[in-house]
């Protein structure tokens, strides 16, 4: 029998070596940047050319389709099993006790944006692949490690890869957490539109920013207020941040008051688990008297989004008692006097409940708030049964390589790759007992646990392909 975790150690240098490459290209989708041949920016086409050159020196065959998404292909069979990662990353944003794209490891950790989600991950599986190639397993199923390069966002890449390429008979995306993920809430955003202005209060809110995108919990949010009694409102602020669990600082600008929060960035999936700025900012500033659509943005984030990941605020509250609860994560909310506002909610929701639903729960308040409701895409909720080959296989996996005898399957809130074949899951490769960093600053990995992931990988892919 392979010692799988004695074949992933000897795999440990060549693995961060190649790992730490990938992680040093700040693979940021950038629409501002993009062009004919770089449909995304420059920087995802950089780390999708790095990785399929790397795969092809390793022997595998490789393809690159539109500088969105490619693949590393080995083995032969009637059957396709597909390991659906992502070299896309989100924003640094600010809070790093590190350079974001220059990683290091300190206390066994691996910290960088990408080391969890998603480069460490994926780079663990394909070092599993790779070693059994290497190691001349006969493969019964063609394999393609298939990467993309806008998880982080609406997914063009792998939704192209799917248009042009054949679907996979089964598959899993090493994007989540052990064990197997074999449920996936449903998603979807519902885009707010404020009234610009102020009215005629005395005090006017000039500009209102925080978000980096629709599935971080912001961890900055910055107001700009114009005011007839700066004094007060700074003295008022003072005690705001000593009675609550946020930063803060608020500077006189020759444009207005400058009023800066800080709170905890988090994943969207788990919006609770964050300290949202703006809802805090709100909250801060709907003590006085706004007027106008100004009025009405502060008024709908402090008294319904401020601290109501769950819509108990909206009477909207929903548990599925196979999926779970539903959950909102208001990640982009901006306002500018002349041009108005504009806030995401981004809905994980399980089966029993539909984005139109979500749509008329939400227009029952803002509509009184003359706030506009746009429903965005929307991916329905993903479910494989416990008892398909491919999740017991992967369980089988976990639990020989971590002992960890109570596993059992999970769904959850996060969308990845997986929920595109219709026998695909994702699996890892967070472990149970490690933080979850994802889409935070100093976002790591444990190398121990990265290690660890890829003899699991290894155990499962060779059972995979030689069943």
């Amino acid at each position: 029998m392979t010692d799988w975790m004695k074949a992933a150690e000897a795999q440990k240098e060549n693995y961060l070596n190649d790992l730490v490459a990938l992680m040093k290209i700040p693979s940021v989708r950038d629409d501002s940047a993009a062009t004919d041949e770089y449909p995304l920016g420059p920087r995802p086409a950089q780390a999708l050319k790095a990785f399929l050159e790397m795969a092809e020196q390793d022997g595998f065959k490789v393809k690159n389709i539109d500088n969105l998404v490619g693949y590393a292909e080995w083995g032969e069979g009637d059957e396709t099993l597909a390991i659906l990662a992502h070299l896309d990353v989100m924003p640094a944003g600010k809070g790093w006790d590190t350079d974001p794209f220059d990683p290091v490891i300190k206390d066994g950790n691996l910290y960088g944006r990408g080391a969890s989600d998603d480069k460490g991950p994926g780079m663990a599986a394909y070092y599993a692949l790779k070693y059994l190639k290497d190691q001349g397993v006969k493969f019964n199923k063609k394999v393609r490690f298939i990467v993309g390069t806008d998880e982080e966002s609406n997914w063009t890449g792998m939704h192209r890869y799917f248009e042009v390429e054949p679907a996979p008979t089964l598959g899993f995306s090493p994007d989540a957490e052990f064990p197997v993920i074999n449920g996936e809430k449903g998603q979807v955003s519902l885009l707010l539109d404020v009234p610009a202005g102020n009215g005629d209060a005395s005090i006017q809110l000039v500009s209102f920013e925080s978000g980096l995108r629709f599935n971080m919990v912001p961890r900055e949010a910055v107001a700009l207020i114009r005011t007839d009694n700066p004094q007060e409102v700074t003295n008022d602020f003072g005690h705001f941040i000593e009675e609550n669990p946020v930063e803060g600082n608020i500077e006189s600008t020759d444009k207005g008051l400058k009023i800066t929060v800080i709170g905890k960035a988090a994943h969207g999936m788990e919006p609770e688990k964050g300290i949202n700025a703006a809802t805090y900012l709100a909250k801060f500033l709907n003590r006085y008297d706004f007027g106008g659509g100004a009025k009405s943005f502060i008024e709908f984030l402090a008294d319904y989004l401020h601290l109501d990941t769950r819509m108990d605020g909206f009477n909207g509250a929903y548990t599925d008692p196979v999926m779970g609860e539903l959950t909102m994560n208001a990640g982009i909310l901006n306002f500018d006097a002349d041009k108005g506002g504009h806030i995401d909610m981004n809905f994980r929701f399980p089966k029993g409940i539909t984005p139109d639903k979500l749509e008329d729960t939400v227009k029952a308040i803002a509509d009184k708030l003359q706030i506009k409701v746009t429903q965005g895409p929307s991916q329905a909720p993903h479910y494989v049964d416990p008892d398909d080959p491919i999740v017991k296989t992967l369980m089988q996996a976990y639990i020989d390589q971590t002992g960890d005898t109570d596993a059992k399957p999970e769904v959850v809130g996060g969308g990845t790759y997986g929920r595109l074949m219709k026998r695909g899951v994702a699996f890892g490769a967070l472990m149970p007992h490690t933080p979850n960093t994802m889409h935070q600053a100093n976002e790591y990995q444990p190398v121990n646990d990265l290690i660890t992931s890829m003899a699991i990988y290894m155990e499962a892919i060779n059972n995979l392909v030689t069943d």
